[in-house]
């Protein structure tokens, strides 16, 4: 693989959105088990939250080398069958087979998402899930989007449509609907390149536990993330 540099400073900035990570956690436990690889690690900011040392191998799959150096010394102390491998789904051989494939927040900043995603679920075992998780609504889309390198937001159309034939959808809901109305009043009023320290952190603790309620009252119906998990059909 060519070297590659991620174009964004806002990794350590989320890495304390621990509620955020928590919430999505609780869609996702029962998906993130047996044999795991995370596309895009970044800095191991998802990992440390998703990894919990009773998956038999995690893999965390980071291009920029830089970035895949800081995982492990982010990772809490003790956990076993973590390996870090620089590099991209292009890379791995033919034999590299997993229960589930993440992609936390990565898709998005991928040019080619549909044949990322064609190439990731041939390297998924039958029953396997792919568990994809991005930013929603193109509307909401802002300078911040741009400044990291997203290429796109999705919908549960947009995201559908490249999910390769042959995966059964489990789940695709919106998250977050009260963090929605923070994303609208920054594109309309703040216009923040860049989010601040504290804006996260009031997003996170007072504006996630609220979407908790608000988006099961709503049915998952709208919101400023979009999960989706999609398996893979067993052996006949």
């Amino acid at each position: 693989m060519t070297d590659f540099a991620y174009v964004g400073n806002d990794l350590s900035l989320f890495a304390g959105a621990t509620t955020w990570k928590s919430y999505v956690r609780s869609h996702l436990r029962s998906y993130v088990s047996g044999e795991i690889l995370e596309v895009g690690a970044g800095i191991g900011a998802a990992t440390a939250i998703f990894y919990d040392g009773t998956q038999r191998r995690w893999v965390c799959l980071e291009p920029d080398r830089e970035l895949a150096n800081r995982i492990k010394s982010n990772l809490p102390p003790g956990l076993a069958n973590c390996e870090v491998v620089v590099g991209t789904v292009s890379d791995l051989g033919p034999g590299e087979q997993f229960d589930s494939i993440l992609y936390m927040d990565v898709l998005e900043h991928i040019e080619a998402d549909a044949a990322e995603l064609a190439l990731a679920a041939s390297h998924l075992k039958p029953n396997g899930t792919l568990v994809l998780v991005a930013p929603a609504l193109p509307w909401l889309s802002t300078p911040f989007d741009a400044a990291v390198g997203h290429y796109r937001r999705y919908t549960k159309h947009s995201l559908r449509s490249i999910v390769p034939q042959g995966l059964r959808e489990t789940k695709c809901i919106y998250l977050d609907s009260a963090g929605l109305l923070a994303s609208l009043g920054n594109k309309l009023f703040l216009r923040s390149r860049i989010p601040s320290k504290a804006q996260i952190q009031f997003w996170d603790r007072a504006m996630v536990p609220i979407s908790r309620y608000t988006d099961r009252a709503l049915n998952h119906a709208i919101g400023k993330s979009i999960l989706g998990v999609w398996q893979k059909a067993p052996l006949c």
